[in-house]
């Protein structure tokens, strides 16, 4: 039991450290500069996207997916219970928080959305692909990331609800629930700006600047 314990909290920790690799940081670093003193100071794709260009910003994307996948596919199958709901739950959780709290960045990390895309596409495939086209969808009407973001983000239970991946004892649902809350929280700074016209939009050019800036 003490070895299954162990086993599990060793499966946590594996996927927080996972999902903390601070990908947009150390895309930056590669290049001699640091993505937090560029544009929205942001360390997500998107920002990657805006300052470094396009290949840099979907290797980040495809990077920050990744960790949330393997987070689910691969990580639980070291433990005893790799079939276990709620463990794969765990691990996914653990890996978007690790990316939204890396402790390799003063626990500044990002918003989740690309590391919670991961997860859903290796727990609930159907949700995370409705998901994704409703953000494709969104951002292609609004120009704007953080609109298909908070969209498909309210979206996502009801999604994963009606598509019948709700999981053993409702645990998927009930993560997709957390992970909603969490991307809607994160983006607090994006709703006002979206409210006052003045969030930033695909194709607008950004302004370097030097402070912390807000992470995605």
């Amino acid at each position: 039991m003490i070895n299954s314990w162990l086993g599990i909290i060793a499966a946590l920790v594996l996927s927080y450290l996972l999902g903390a690799l601070p990908t947009g940081y150390l895309v930056g670093r590669l290049r001699g500069l640091d993505i937090r003193t560029l544009g929205s100071g942001n360390t997500g794709a998107t920002n990657v996207m805006r300052t470094l260009g396009l290949p840099a910003g979907v290797m980040v994307l495809i990077i920050d997916a990744a960790k949330g996948f393997l987070a689910v596919a691969w990580v639980p199958g070291l433990t005893p219970y790799p079939e276990f709901d709620w463990l794969r739950v765990a691990c996914g959780l653990a890996a978007v928080l690790g990316h939204t709290f890396t402790l390799f960045l003063k626990f500044k990390g990002g918003k989740g959305v690309a590391t919670t895309g991961g997860v859903l596409l290796a727990l609930a495939p159907m949700a995370g692909v409705a998901a994704l086209l409703i953000f494709a969808c969104i951002v292609a009407l609004t120009k704007t990331v953080s609109a298909g973001s908070l969209i498909s983000a309210l979206l996502l239970p009801p999604l994963v609800w009606i598509l019948g991946e709700a999981g053993q004892g409702y645990s998927i649902l009930l993560m997709s629930l957390l992970l909603a809350v969490l991307i809607i929280v994160r983006h607090s700074g994006n709703i006002q700006r979206l409210r006052n016209g003045t969030e930033h939009k695909i194709g607008q050019r950004v302004e370097v600047k030097n402070h912390e800036g807000e992470q995605s």
